[in-house]
């Protein structure tokens, strides 16, 4: 097996958890740079819009060179389209390609993808293998333009990306396929689970502390995961913890406690990039938060909704995210979530801070500084 950039992070590894909704292009920018995550993913794509020629699917891997490493994510349950899209993600540059087999979203996991996967191992060694197998092909020169079915409008649009990739991301270097997972379906399974996808030898397997049943629901089981990575230990395959991570001494903590190669940290560093540095004597001054707000709106607004004004909707909740104790907290949100552009936002903060060392903190000034 020939070394890949997991093999070249410094241990222990913290890294950006993906998130459906959350983790696009901008986002991924400001984490990276404020935060400097060891590893940032994408949020997942179906490997069927590769199919379909949705041309949409490319603005879901947008990504700048400062993200990297940075992983593509994808799902599905047919290997053929896993193959096929293993391809694409490798013409695109992306240091390393994720398959979901943890998201439980019903509609996702009815289709036997995601989380679903768990209840069929055999499949999910399908697809991992599909997966490697289009990483090789392309190793060995080949590209989407060598797939008959690949629509005519992605195969330029896929060609130009590469073409403006710097040369060395260009080359056709080893691509390695990593899992994320999650301890079990409606219980608790590493031990059954686990032990086929190490059959597959994925690179890394990051997996979430709780069941498919819990959702997002109930605390993370990090004994499970812990478990999980006596399992791996002498493998080849990086186990990673994900689940409840609020700091960066408690992702250390968690490391140390259950023998980890790292963590993906994901709800914790919304609207706080700072999570993935160690705490600082002096902290961060909290109004900073909301300069970051602003460039990340600022962002969303260049790379995501300059074509649909109604997608700046998306970038509401994170907005709020970066209000953090500070006084008005809670009616600076207010405001932000009701923000359509990024001049709204630089607006409502502008009358925050020309107000914010003159009025008491209570509600009926507030409402008057951001109305």
């Amino acid at each position: 097996m020939s070394a890949t950039f997991w093999d070249e992070l410094s241990r222990p590894i913290l890294g950006l958890a993906p998130m459906d909704g959350i983790t696009n292009h901008p986002t991924r920018h400001i984490q990276k740079k404020y935060g400097q995550p060891a590893v940032i993913y994408t949020e997942f794509v179906a490997v069927e819009r590769l199919d379909i020629g949705d041309p949409a699917m490319l603005n879901d891997f947008l990504y700048d060179e400062s993200q990297r490493p940075i992983i593509a994510q994808m799902y599905g349950h047919i290997p053929e389209r896993c193959r096929r899209m293993a391809v694409m993600l490798c013409e695109l540059g992306f240091d390393g390609i994720d398959i979901n087999m943890g998201c439980p979203a019903s509609s996702i996991v009815h289709r036997g993808s995601g989380a679903g996967l768990i209840q069929t191992p055999k499949l999910a060694q399908a697809l991992i293998a599909a997966t490697k197998a289009g990483v090789a092909a392309w190793q060995n020169g080949a590209t989407l333009r060598d797939d008959p079915g690949a629509p005519p409008h992605l195969l330029a649009a896929v060609e130009a990306r590469r073409q403006a990739l710097p040369p060395a991301y260009q080359a056709r270097r080893p691509i390695p396929v990593s899992v994320k997972t999650r301890i079990g379906y409606a219980a608790p399974q590493v031990n059954e689970w686990v032990l086929h996808l190490l059959e597959s030898e994925p690179a890394a397997i990051a997996i979430h502390g709780r069941t498919l049943h819990q959702g997002y629901r109930g605390e993370a089981d990090w004994d499970e995961i812990g478990a999980a990575a006596e399992l791996a230990r002498g493998s080849r395959t990086l186990i990673l913890g994900n689940g409840d991570i609020r700091s960066y001494q408690q992702a250390q903590q968690r490391i140390a406690a259950y023998g980890l190669d790292g963590v993906l940290i994901g709800r914790g560093s919304n609207g706080n990039p700072f999570v993935f540095q160690p705490e600082r004597a002096a902290p961060v001054d909290r109004y900073r938060y909301l300069h970051i707000a602003l460039e990340h709106a600022r962002l969303h607004e260049r790379w995501i909704s300059k074509r649909n004004p109604y997608r700046f909707l998306s970038m509401r909740k994170q907005l709020g995210w970066y209000a953090r104790a500070i006084p008005g907290a809670n009616m600076l949100r207010r405001a932000l979530v009701e923000t359509n552009s990024a001049d709204e936002v630089e607006a409502v903060l502008q009358r925050y801070f020309d107000h914010r060392l003159t009025w008491e903190p209570d509600q009926k000034t507030v409402l008057s500084v951001c109305a």
